[in-house]
């Protein structure tokens, strides 16, 4: 939308949308509500459909959603068609970005798991790249061609995603949750590359039972709950309920879900939509650049930005999770420093140091807050509730995405320079978060992240610092630590613990 929300040819078609930037910010945001609505489906339904049916489904909400838009004509209420059909692939959208993530990490190893979420950040900038350079050479084209290819190209994407999933299988960890022992553990082998029977695929077998067990143990009201007794009551095909996202204890429910949601809350309170959506709007406004050239440096800042997404294909495992969050956070803030100071005189040789500030934000985004978001919620949370608690993450990523995207465009007409200062402060505030509250996940496996927060609750420490005193474990060490804090196959009868024991911690 950013190439073409401005374009002589689309506000021809929707003509509200002219010169008027409260519409054009309406147009472009009601997306954020579809995918809002999109994660809230996820939320609702994930665990009936599992991973691998929700993304299927999502692609093909978003293309029936592309073919409502590209087939908007005048004198057909083109712009209300045009909305509904940007809140359905948004809804398509919502339920994909929701799921994604957990699919990717419920079917990683320890080694690659950072690696392989990392670079669905990495397509993602180059996703927004080719967006961006559609936008330009449409822009060159026929009236119709100048927005209705750049939409319609999503298309491309959703057959891809639909083919690609036909093939694959649902992730061994959701597989087993649902008392599909047989078909998780297939999968486990297959994607481990051992047999079936081999010793490495039942370890890992069990030790998601055990992080299943992990959550049954930590319930609020064991009595009344009903749980499928597998493999020494491993609890597997017991119902995930909401309410169990707002408990504590061992498993430390809430605190992981309020973590991965602000780390998601956080990416869009940078600023990033904010230079995604509307580059070539802020620098016709704020540098007063003419289209054609509005569009090429933001088709060059895009190439940029999708380099520097790679950088965290390299490094993610090595640098970890915390450093990358505050070193992106320290440049994005010197950035937006950059960018309102240069703007601040009000002069146009001193105004392209703006547009230095914009890549250098852009590229900061790319290396850490624009992969790292999708990735910490996915593997902070426990198997039970990981995909609720994911798309809680993914509903606040798009409820605050809508809101930056619907306000920059007014702060940038009434503030200016304002904006960027804005952004700034926010970035600055991000830190403190950071170091106190974000403990290391990096060459973790979603078990042993189960054991950290068991850590840190039992031994009434920071999380962080549970994170840091815990050693790597081995698999049979994750399982001698399970039984340890109470959820591994030795444990006693959960019914039999104390009530205190699951109210949540109150520990920092």
């Amino acid at each position: 939308m950013s190439g073409i929300i401005s374009d002589k040819a689309f506000n021809n078609v929707f003509t509200a949308t002219k010169d008027n930037d409260t519409m054009q910010a309406l147009v472009t945001a009601v997306y954020e509500l579809g995918c809002l609505a999109g994660a809230i489906f996820a939320l609702v339904f994930g665990d009936r459909t599992g991973r691998r049916w929700m993304i299927f489904s999502g692609a093909i909400v978003m293309i029936i959603g592309v073919i409502i838009q590209v087939t908007s004509f005048v004198g057909h209420i083109p712009l209300l068609q045009f909305f509904i059909g940007r809140v359905i692939t948004g809804i398509g959208n919502g339920m994909n970005t929701s799921t994604i993530p957990t699919y990717q990490a419920e079917c990683s190893k320890t080694s690659n798991r950072g690696l392989l979420i990392c670079i669905e950040g990495g397509v993602i900038a180059i996703g927004t790249a080719i967006a961006y350079w559609i936008d330009f050479g449409a822009h060159y084209g026929p009236d119709d061609l100048v927005w209705r290819f750049p939409i319609a190209f999503q298309i491309v994407f959703g057959v891809i995603i639909i083919v690609g999933m036909f093939f694959l299988p649902d992730s061994p960890r959701y597989l087993i949750s649902k008392d599909r022992i047989q078909e998780g553990e297939y999968v486990l082998a297959a994607l481990g590359g051992y047999e079936v029977h081999d010793q490495e695929t039942q370890i890992q077998k069990n030790l998601v039972i055990d992080s299943i067990r992990a959550y049954v143990c930590c319930l609020e009201v064991l009595p009344n709950k009903s749980v499928t007794n597998l493999d020494n009551s491993s609890g597997a095909g017991a119902t995930t309920r909401y309410r169990d996202l707002l408990t504590g204890g061992r498993s430390q429910h809430l605190r992981r879900m309020l973590i991965g949601s602000s780390s998601q809350i956080f990416q869009q309170l940078s600023g990033c939509n904010a230079v995604i959506y509307y580059l070539p709007v802020l620098l016709k406004q704020s540098l007063h650049q003419s289209n054609d050239e509005a569009l090429l440096i933001g088709g060059i800042n895009m190439i940029v930005y999708a380099i520097f997404a790679t950088f965290s294909w390299f490094f993610i495992e090595k640098i970890g999770r915390r450093k990358l969050f505050l070193g992106g956070s320290i440049i994005q803030t010197i950035a937006m420093v950059i960018t309102f100071a240069c703007l601040i005189p009000d002069d146009t040789q001193v105004s392209k140091g703006a547009v230095f500030g914009l890549f250098l934000y852009m590229a900061a985004f790319g290396a850490a807050w624009l992969p790292l978001p999708w990735l910490y919620p996915a593997e902070l949370s426990p198997i039970k509730t990981r995909a609720k608690a994911n798309a809680v993450s993914t509903c606040s990523n798009w409820l605050f995405n809508f809101t930056v995207v619907m306000i920059t465009p007014v702060m940038i007409a009434h503030i200016g320079w304002g904006t960027y200062l804005f952004f700034a402060a926010l970035n600055a505030l991000f830190i403190p978060i950071i170091w106190l509250f974000y403990p290391e996940t990096a060459n973790r496996s979603l078990e042993e992240i189960d054991i950290i927060f068991a850590k840190g609750y039992t031994e009434n420490i920071s999380y962080v610092k549970a994170s840091k005193d815990l050693p790597k474990l081995n698999d049979e060490e994750i399982e001698q630590k399970a039984n340890e804090y109470g959820f591994g196959n030795s444990t006693e009868d959960p019914e039999k613990a104390t009530a205190a024991e699951y109210s949540p911690s109150t520990s920092e």
